[in-house]
Order: structure tokens, then C-alpha cells, then sequence
């Protein structure tokens, strides 16, 4: 992602710089907390989309800084009430904020970055964008609960793999993407174009992320794999190999979702590889990739969209 990092280097300095600003509370543990899980890093790739759908569309104005650090403070929220949810304990290569803070902090320190975000909405002044964050937002509490209610559930066909992934991760993605068009002024149907772009890259990324959790490096990816078997997550690669596996490997993934166990991980990970199951969802992937690169076709051709046709190419070929 360096390139196109260098492309939007004086922008995305100017997020960084004002999300710390933003981050900013009488309340030290709020700071410190905020702080903790933002230094960690991460690709950043939701306000990247930000930047880069504006510089698509010749934006000129400052706003879409303000947009970007809404978006990445909605990210980062979500992951502080996720990692408590789901009791997780390593994200990014190192503790997660519950384990390094406690549940109860971490949930209303992502309160407060939530209601940050909003309040950074309000500067903006934009009621039609401010409508669209809020339902995505809307949405993507949704999406957890719904994913949420499936966990533990072998049953769970793709339809609804598929729209809990496109509720709690996609629509954040094109949120990011269609708001800057919003800035931009462009026309609906380019805004509709962005809005597709995002989705479809969003939905392309978990799928990725749903492969590596049974074929990548813990140490690049920063967290430990067979987290979603422990949760008992019934993301593609089980339900593929519930479905083509052999009858052991079918029962052996169903007893560990319905048992939220993944003392047998290595056993699963050979299942969901042996079986095709892997490279059934990097296909789907693969096709949801295709889709976005397809949206661009619509955009105006220059370095901004073509930064943004490779991260959707790399979207399927990272390895963390």
C-alpha cells in the first residue's frame, strides 16, 4: 500500500495529526486507551479510500480530512467493542486494549471515540452525509449482532455469511468511499459508483481475512489464528467444507462451531485446505475484487483511481 500512501502523504499526515488532536479528553485513561489501540498502526485503509476517492473526483477543499478521521475513529471503535465481545487478546501484534485495560474501559472509551466521530460530523455540517454515517453505523451494529446470533451455529448457509460480512465490515468501505463523493459533489450516480466500489472491496477484504485465519503467518498478520473457530464463527471456509468435505471433516468442523472449540485447529485448517474450501473463498474474493475494479471503469482515469484499482488487487494477494 505504499504507493498509494505517497500519493496522499501530505493528506494522510493531516488525519493522523487530527485524529490525535481529536483523541484528545480530560479523562487521562480515555487518552490512554485511544492512544493504545491508534499507535498500534494497521493498514489504515478505510480513510486511505477517503483520500483517494476525493483525489478521484479533483476535490479541493479540507473536508474530506475531517471525513477520514470519522471513518477511522468508527473503525477503531468497533474493534475496541469487538475484541470484548469476541474476548479476544492479540490484535495487531500485540495485547488487545481489554486485555491491556479491562472490558469495562475499553467499551466506553469506544463510546466515546463513537460520539468524537459524531461530533466531528457536526463540524462538517453535511446533513446528507451525516445521514449516511449514521446508518452505516445503525448497519454495522446490526451486522454484530447478527453475527453475533449465527456464532455456534453450524447451519449457517453463505447468504448469510455473506450479509453479516457485508454489514459489520463492507458498508464501512463504501461509507468512506461515497462520502467523499458526497464532498466532491459529485453526481448519484457516481456516488452509487463509489458506494459499489467500496462495498464490493469490503466484502473482497473479509473474505481474505476469513482465508488467513487457516493459512497465514500470526506473526505477520499480528493476531492469533482459529480466533473465529474459538468463537465459534461459521465464516466460508467451514461452511464450504461442510458442504464438499468428507463426512469427518464435515462433523469435525460442525462439533467445533456448535462447541466453540479450536483445540483441533490444525487438524480444521488441513480440512478447509484438503477439501478446496480455501480456494473456493479466495475465488469468491477474487470475484468481489473483479467487481470493484469493474466500478472504476466509470470514474475519471488517473493516478487516484489508479491507486485504488491496485488496492483492490491487493485486497486478495496480502498475506496479513
Amino acid at each position: 500500500m505504499q504507493q498509494a500512501r505517497e500519493l496522499v502523504s501530505k493528506d494522510f499526515e493531516s488525519v493522523n495529526t487530527h485524529i490525535v488532536e481529536k483523541l484528545h479528553s480530560r479523562v487521562p485513561m480515555v487518552e490512554n486507551i485511544g492512544h493504545y489501540i491508534i499507535d498500534a498502526g494497521g493498514k489504515r485503509l478505510r480513510p486511505m479510500l477517503v483520500l483517494l476517492s476525493a483525489g478521484a473526483l479533483g476535490y479541493q477543499g479540507k473536508q474530506h480530512i475531517s471525513l477520514a478521521a470519522v471513518i477511522e475513529f468508527l473503525h477503531t471503535a468497533t474493534l475496541l467493542h469487538d475484541d470484548v465481545v469476541d474476548v479476544s487478546s492479540l490484535r495487531r501484534g500485540r495485547p488487545t486494549a481489554n486485555a491491556q485495560f479491562g472490558n469495562a474501559p475499553s467499551v466506553l472509551v469506544g463510546d466515546f471515540i463513537y460520539s468524537r466521530a459524531f461530533q466531528l460530523l457536526v463540524e462538517l455540517g453535511d446533513i446528507e452525509i451525516m445521514r449516511l454515517i449514521s446508518d452505516t453505523t445503525n448497519t454495522i451494529a446490526e451486522g454484530e449482532v447478527l453475527q453475533l446470533t449465527k456464532a455456534g451455529n453450524p447451519d449457517t448457509d453463505i447468504d448469510a455469511y455473506l450479509q453479516v460480512i457485508t454489514t459489520k465490515t463492507a458498508v464501512l468501505f463504501a461509507a468512506a468511499t461515497q462520502g467523499a463523493a458526497m464532498l466532491a459533489n459529485a453526481s448519484s450516480e457516481c456516488a452509487q459508483t463509489l458506494y459499489d466500489y467500496g462495498l464490493n472491496l469490503g466484502i473482497a477484504f473479509q473474505l481474505i481475512d476469513d482465508v488467513l485465519d487457516y493459512s497465514g503467518d500470526p506473526a505477520e498478520m499480528g493476531k492469533n489464528l482459529g480466533d473465529d473457530l474459538a468463537e465459534g464463527k461459521p465464516t466460508l471456509p467451514l461452511i464450504r467444507t461442510m458442504q464438499v468435505g468428507t463426512t469427518e471433516q464435515a462433523e469435525r468442523v460442525k462439533q467445533a462451531i456448535l462447541q466453540k472449540d479450536a483445540s483441533q485447529l490444525t487438524l480444521i485448517a488441513s480440512d478447509v485446505q484438503s477439501c478446496g474450501a480455501l480456494d473456493y473463498t479466495y475465488d469468491m474474493a477474487v470475484k468481489y475484487s473483479d467487481l470493484a475494479l469493474s466500478c472504476l471503469k466509470a470514474l475519471p482515469q488517473n493516478a487516484y483511481t489508479a491507486q485504488m484499482a491496485r488496492l483492490a488487487k491487493l485486497a486478495v494477494e496480502r498475506k496479513a
